[in-house]
């Protein structure tokens, strides 16, 4: 399962990012910054919740009628030229990129940023055939220089600092200059640039693609992705599903949205609109291009009481707030998408067998539903996990045994009032400096990382009813 990004067990894997200061470090940095950029722009903007509203709206129709649109932009970027495939699966979609990388006898491919294609694993499947796949967005580069995977849907190297980067560009690249962004970019732009009057296909991801005219919409904070699109013969773009709008009216308003959510700007430095093939009157452009619509578990998804998450337009909003995400960073998920929409999302993807835990990675505070820029109840639906998971016997054994018996005891009264007295003078005895003399597995982690307060013997019924006494006995006198 190419979601993956990690066979370290889950809190290993969080363990591990926990003890990485340079990881934390730059997180919250890049939280910080773009949470007060973001906040600048949207009291520019004025009347937010309105401009979400509409943008949610717009989500959950296309959600509604996406038979109907996805059937729309199939005929128009036909009718533009273009070779769409729709792919069930993963495997359906990177065998169809190969065999179109075969037929142009392809040895080098050239890639913007896209979390689809690595979703569904496809530069693995194109260099197991022999064929060359360069990534030309700065931080994907530099990620595929480490072996290392995205850590963010918008900032993937954000786990990096620039230490890290120069020593990976000195043991990869043979580069000794400064280890400054501007120097290090600047020696990037030159390596790739090659790469790009040299490829045989661009393949691109893609933001939205407008079902009435069958343009495809790609954001982007650097160059090269218009450079993946006009240079290269061949244009391959690779969409999941959900990602349409019905016109340029409502393109509008989700641009607007995304670049305001994910960076804390306007618009990002480059918008770019493509409606098939170019021309013969045209100057650049690729002389064949095929859109490839991903299915891989959505269609499952829609209709389920998880159809919410199908209106996340990746702007990263929620991770960029989340306490959680903070702290272990997008490694700690094991999935290449993190944060509260991973922690949705990769469980509906991949299944619960290798993401049953992430629906935990919460603590439920709610702040990825105040960003979300389309309202994704994402808290009500990681608890939605959650409910699924213990309903069909996926929780830790102990952790059900301990709710039985907490339920049981809750449901009779006279249990639990022995039950609270009997607690409360051996919590006295037994807890000393915050801590128990043993952990139970149910809350073993969530006490380990908490001191208990001193208890003084007597519980809240027992102290309740006592100072209702001295209550009345004060006013009777």
């Amino acid at each position: 399962m190419f979601l993956k990004t990690s066979n370290l067990p889950f809190y290993d894997r969080v363990q591990q990012q926990i003890d990485d200061p340079v990881m934390r470090h730059a997180v919250a940095n890049a939280q910080d910054r773009i949470g007060i950029n973001r906040q600048k722009m949207i009291d520019e903007l004025e009347n937010w919740p309105d401009w979400r509203s509409r943008a949610a709206d717009i989500r959950a129709h296309v959600l509604e009628n996406l038979d109907a649109y996805l059937y729309q932009l199939s005929e128009k970027v036909t009718a533009n030229g273009g070779t769409v495939f729709f792919a069930n699966t993963r495997e359906d979609a990177t065998r169809y990129i190969l065999q179109v990388a075969q037929q142009k006898q392809a040895r080098k491919i050239v890639k913007s940023k896209s979390m689809v294609t690595e979703e569904i694993g496809m530069n693995a499947a194109l260099e197991a055939a022999g064929i060359e796949v360069v990534e030309t967005d700065l931080g994907e580069y530099i990620l595929q220089l480490a072996n290392d995977a995205p850590s963010h849907v918008v900032v993937p190297a954000i786990h990096k600092d620039r230490h890290q980067i120069q020593r990976v560009l000195r043991e990869k690249l043979g580069y000794e200059g400064a280890e400054t962004p501007e120097a290090m970019t600047r020696f990037i732009r030159q390596k790739i640039r090659e790469d790009f009057l040299t490829a045989d296909i661009g393949i691109t991801g893609c933001n939205f693609a407008v079902a009435e005219t069958g343009t495809l919409s790609l954001v982007s904070n650097e160059g090269n992705a218009r450079l993946c699109t006009s240079v290269p013969r061949t244009h391959i773009a690779v969409m999941g599903m959900e990602r349409v709008v019905p016109s340029f009216a409502e393109l509008d308003i989700m641009l607007t949205m995304l670049a305001r959510s994910a960076v804390g700007a306007r618009l990002t430095g480059y918008n770019t609109w493509l409606t098939g093939p170019g021309g013969h009157a045209e100057s650049d452009g690729p002389e064949a291009f095929h859109l490839v619509i991903v299915d891989n578990g959505r269609s499952q998804v829609l209709g389920s009481p998880f159809q919410d998450i199908l209106r996340c337009i990746r702007c990263g909003a929620c991770m960029n707030t989340c306490p959680a995400y903070r702290h272990i960073g997008g490694h700690g998920y094991g999935s290449i998408y993190p944060g509260p929409v991973g922690a949705v999302l990769s469980p509906l993807l991949g299944g619960y067998k290798d993401f049953k835990n992430l629906p935990y990675a919460c603590s439920l505070c709610t702040a990825c539903d105040d960003v979300c820029p389309v309202r994704i109840p994402l808290s009500s639906l990681i608890l939605e996990h959650r409910r699924t998971l213990a309903e069909n016997g996926m929780t830790p054994a102990m952790e059900r045994q301990t709710v039985h018996l907490f339920n049981y005891a809750n449901r009779h009264h006279a249990l639990w009032k022995v039950g609270m007295v009997a607690g409360a003078r051996a919590a006295q005895l037994m807890i000393r400096n915050g801590k128990m003399p043993f952990s139970i597995a149910a809350i073993r982690k969530w006490t380990e990382a908490r001191d208990l307060p001193q208890a003084d013997g007597e519980s809240f019924r027992s102290w309740f009813k006592t100072h209702q006494k001295q209550r009345k006995n004060g006013e009777d006198a």
